[in-house]
């Protein structure tokens, strides 16, 4: 079991070799990427005022802290799911790969929530579709998404506060954006698709190596997305006398996004 998991976690670290993804695979990764921040978008400051609200007393770094175990967990738990149902007898291999691809969306639309989640808390709220995309796409591509962005929007400091301000037209993001696809399918899509099949495996393999696979990705857009907007501001910009503002206290944000209960674990189908 120890070989599987070290051969797992070396195909889901290891770099890929460059090459052109076709035009039918950038296209439908694009199309995901949009639905994923498209999804999250409405629900990212809610989410972020649930946690603040439970945890009034906790800077901006401690809520990103949360934020990325939140996310941590989530992708874990679905890589997890997903490959234990493959072993459920009954389950057939077109099933449990339809489950596999369902849950490559989800992943994406995870790690979109996470993306706009800690760019909310650095006040850095993205409003528009396309620069949504590239904010998503270049906290998952970590130095070289950030370099990319920083070429169009013309700096390179304060990246992506100035992506939000910047007047450069949509068209130019959207260019940049099928640019920074091609770099993430490179990167993430062709990463994930050992892991796909890998969790079609019998007797639980593979539940062990889809939850592991995942956190192995998961991890790697943690640290990219802690480079790319650099340390947490040091107090919260806004302060309202009620800590935050939004929904009534207690409520959670119920989309498939990353619902918490009272102990900040993922709970639920996200």
């Amino acid at each position: 079991m120890s070989n599987i998991i070290k051969r797992v976690e070396q195909s889901t670290t290891a770099q890929v070799q460059e090459k052109q993804p076709s035009k039918l695979t950038l296209t439908a990764v694009s199309k995901l990427l949009d639905k994923a921040q498209r999804l999250q978008a409405p629900q990212v400051k809610k989410y972020v005022d649930s946690i603040r609200r439970r945890h009034p007393d906790e800077s901006p770094q401690q809520i990103i802290e949360r934020l990325e175990k939140h996310y941590l967990r989530t992708v874990t738990g679905t890589g997890s799911a997903v490959g234990a149902a493959a072993a459920v007898p009954g389950v057939g291999t077109i099933t449990a790969m339809g489950a596999a691809t369902g849950e490559t969306a989800l992943f994406l639309e995870t790690s979109a929530l996470l993306a706009l989640a800690i760019a909310e808390v650095h006040g850095i709220p993205m409003h528009d579709n396309e620069r949504r995309t590239a904010l998503v796409l270049a906290v998952a591509l970590g130095e070289e998404g950030i370099l990319a962005v920083g070429k169009v929007v013309g700096s390179r400091s304060g990246t992506l506060r100035r992506l939000n301000q910047s007047t450069t037209p949509d068209s130019r993001i959207g260019q940049l954006n099928r640019k920074l696809a091609g770099k993430f399918v490179r990167r993430y899509a062709i990463k994930r698709a050992p892991l796909i099949f890998g969790k079609l495996l019998p007797a639980g393999v593979g539940a062990l190596i889809g939850g592991i696979g995942n956190r192995a990705i998961g991890k790697k857009i943690v640290e990219n997305a802690r480079e790319a907007f650099g340390p947490a501001p040091v107090h919260w910009q806004v302060i309202d006398g009620s800590v935050v503002t939004g929904e009534e206290p207690g409520a959670i944000p119920s989309v498939r996004s990353l619902p918490t209960d009272g102990s900040d674990r993922p709970v639920g189908r996200v």
